[in-house]
């Protein structure tokens, strides 16, 4: 008997799902019976969705097929080629858009090229040991220093520039030289400055690293070993320079930190008191004007 009521009170349990879009009460979706031998409609996709489906996965095939092709559709098609070399009477001309492939190139190591081969090396460098020296924090700021050694490199490197201005592009602009002529006439000048600033020790130091035997002249080295050696003379001018500004702001320094202790004042920061004098004794001995002239000095020595 207890048996017979418990399976009477025993519902079948149902399973309700979401009903789609456009659904009644009695649609598939509704509430279904879950018995051990119903079976869950399952939706079949129709003829037209299938072909949605095998378009969409040829997409990503063509597409890569169509690119590997690009080029070949390039070659294929007639035009005018836009890298050409063509031989002469006048020697080796380079078509117009190679030309200004490499004039992009070269102003992309316009940056290198300033800092290693100019005179914007040693600036630059003394002028942020000055600022150390005097003690004065972030000033003058970096913004000032590097302007002002862009300007003054400007002015010392006047010379080179107006030779290369007469030597290489105006024959090159009025079509007298080519390409490869300009190229070799603008460097002699830039070359010859580094010799000049440039010690015989940093070379052979190069020439000795790179396994070389020397060289009879100093035109001969070429530019890989100048421009280094150079980069490094560089550096060891501007830190001797570095070293004789710093002479007289350090003894400011022993002076007022001698006074202080024999006062007792220990607790007193001796750069506080320090930095009125550095900056009275500079403005003074009107030091801008001392630092300009021995930096342009120091290049045609």
């Amino acid at each position: 008997m207890w048996a017979s009521d418990f399976g009477k009170r025993m519902k079948t349990p149902t399973l309700t799902l979401p009903r789609c879009a456009g659904e009644g009460n009695g649609g598939a979706f509704g509430r279904l019976p879950l018995t051990p031998n119903s079976k869950l409609p399952i939706p079949v996709p129709s003829s037209a969705q299938r072909g949605r489906v095998r378009v969409g996965a040829l997409r990503a095939p063509l597409a890569v097929i169509s690119l590997l092709l690009l080029p070949l559709l390039a070659s294929a098609a007639p035009g005018m080629q836009a890298l050409t070399v063509s031989t002469g009477p006048a020697g080796q001309t380079y078509s117009l858009t190679l030309q200004v492939l490499v004039l992009m190139t070269a102003i992309t190591l316009l940056p290198a090229i300033l800092l290693m081969m100019t005179s914007f090396t040693r600036i630059v460098i003394v002028l942020a040991l000055l600022r150390q020296a005097i003690g004065a924090g972030n000033s003058p700021p970096n913004q000032a220093l590097v302007g002002l050694a862009l300007f003054l490199s400007l002015f010392i490197m006047g010379p080179v520039i107006d030779k290369i201005n007469s030597d290489a592009v105006q024959p090159y602009m009025a079509g007298t030289i080519d390409a490869v002529a300009a190229l070799d006439k603008g460097l002699a000048p830039l070359k010859q400055f580094m010799l000049d600033q440039t010690r015989e020790s940093d070379i052979a130091t190069f020439v000795r690293i790179s396994g070389g035997s020397g060289f009879a002249t100093p035109q001969d080295v070429p530019l890989r070993i100048l421009v280094p050696a150079f980069a490094t003379s560089e550096l060891k001018s501007a830190f001797q320079i570095g070293f004789l500004i710093f002479i007289p702001f350090v003894i400011i320094d022993l002076v007022v930190a001698s006074v202080l202790m024999s006062m007792g004042m220990m607790m007193l920061s001796p750069m506080l008191i320090s930095l009125p004098f550095k900056i009275m004794l500079f403005v003074l001995v009107d030091g801008w004007s001392l630092i300009m002239s021995t930096l342009a000095a120091s290049f045609y020595r």
